[in-house]
């Protein structure tokens, strides 16, 4: 099992400069690649100062300035606010500008309330149905000259430019939880992002389940990648996971706002709804949130990556973004690096000398 680390700029308060904000970005960005993680990820979102990232391309090109051998991915492009041709060009010379360390990873998008004004109010649900047509329409104009008379998007005879650095283009990923969605991507040639969001260890085996029946359902395709991510804090002292867990309750507060349109937004810094307001309440239980998240000493965090492992998770990916403290995030980084990692390097070597024997 490889790793990644999720990175989104992030303000939750006017007072703290963007000057700060980009800085920890890219010291984290740095230590992630000196630490021998495989891939750094980052979002696409509009309007909240939560997650700052309007064009993701931006930000990986930027970072590949000043990294070595991440590779560096869109966890997710929003595919109803891109258009196929704009889609192709920007991926492909951030391809170029990245030197091929480009992942391309596409979603139909979360937050109803980026909806509304990014996609003209329409429901978010809507958005797989775009994501189902711009994939293979971009793929086709990466490849060469392509005409597109879909239902969304209709354009005459047009190829990317340029075209991607990587060939035949850059690995496309798929952020997908329910089982028709694994099953088109996988049918596509696709890899896999998914999280199992707060929910119970169980739910790492159930979305394991979806991947696997949509592989052997399409063995005409190589297999692909599976990644999953979880909210990840690791810490030197067994109590140091009240301010992990209080700190991952009221960013989900802040999260439930954007999906649900249940609070305000001001200047861009969504409030965080009230308590009794949220759904799945046993998600915001302080020890259903400290056993169910990648919480934890080195140690306890090991364990819970074993479950990962054993459900064929090829990578997990650390949620840094959700206003943990700075020093907190770097921490965590160390640790991971330090004491976790070799671990499961280990096994791996392990693994490979029981298969050579």
């Amino acid at each position: 099992m490889k790793f990644a680390v999720s990175l989104t700029m992030e303000r939750f308060s006017p007072e703290v400069p963007m000057a700060t904000v980009k800085n920890n970005l890219l010291t984290l960005a740095r230590m992630a690649d000196e630490g021998g993680f495989e891939m750094l990820w980052t979002a696409e979102h509009h309007t909240i100062e939560c997650t700052i990232s309007p064009n993701p391309f931006q930000t990986l090109v930027w970072l590949a300035q000043h990294t070595k051998h991440l590779r560096l991915g869109t966890s997710t492009l929003v595919a109803p606010y891109w258009d196929p041709i704009r889609l192709a060009g920007e991926s492909a010379l951030c391809d170029h500008l990245t030197n091929g360390r480009l992942e391309f990873g596409i979603a139909r998008g979360s937050y109803q309330y980026e909806f509304d004004r990014m996609a003209g109010g329409m429901p978010q649900q809507e958005g797989v149905a775009y994501m189902k047509e711009i994939v293979p329409a971009v793929r086709k104009l990466w490849e060469g000259d392509y005409a597109h008379d879909g239902h969304y998007w209709k354009f005459p005879l047009a190829t990317s430019v340029p075209k991607p650095l990587q060939r035949p283009h850059p690995r496309i990923w798929v952020a997908a939880r329910d089982p028709g969605t694994f099953d088109w991507a996988i049918a596509n040639g696709a890899s896999i992002l998914s999280t199992p969001l707060s929910a119970p260890a169980a739910e790492i085996q159930v979305l394991s389940d979806k991947f696997h029946k949509a592989v052997a359902d399409h063995p005409e395709v190589p297999r692909p990648r599976f990644m999953m991510q979880r909210r990840t804090c690791v810490y030197d002292r067994p109590d140091g996971w009240e301010k992990a867990v209080q700190h991952s309750m009221d960013y989900g507060r802040a999260f439930e706002n954007l999906m649900q349109n249940a609070g305000t937004v001001q200047n861009g810094f969504p409030e965080a709804v009230p308590y009794e307001a949220v759904k799945g309440k046993e998600n915001y239980n302080p020890e259903n949130i400290r056993k169910n998240l990648m919480f934890g000493t080195p140690d306890e965090v090991i364990e819970k990556l074993l479950v990962f492992e054993a459900a064929g998770v090829d990578q997990y990916c650390l949620g840094l973004t959700f206003n943990l403290p700075f020093e907190l995030q770097k921490r965590t980084i160390e640790l991971f690096v330090k004491e976790v990692m070799p671990v499961f390097a280990a096994r791996e070597n392990d693994r490979k000398r029981a298969a050579g024997g």
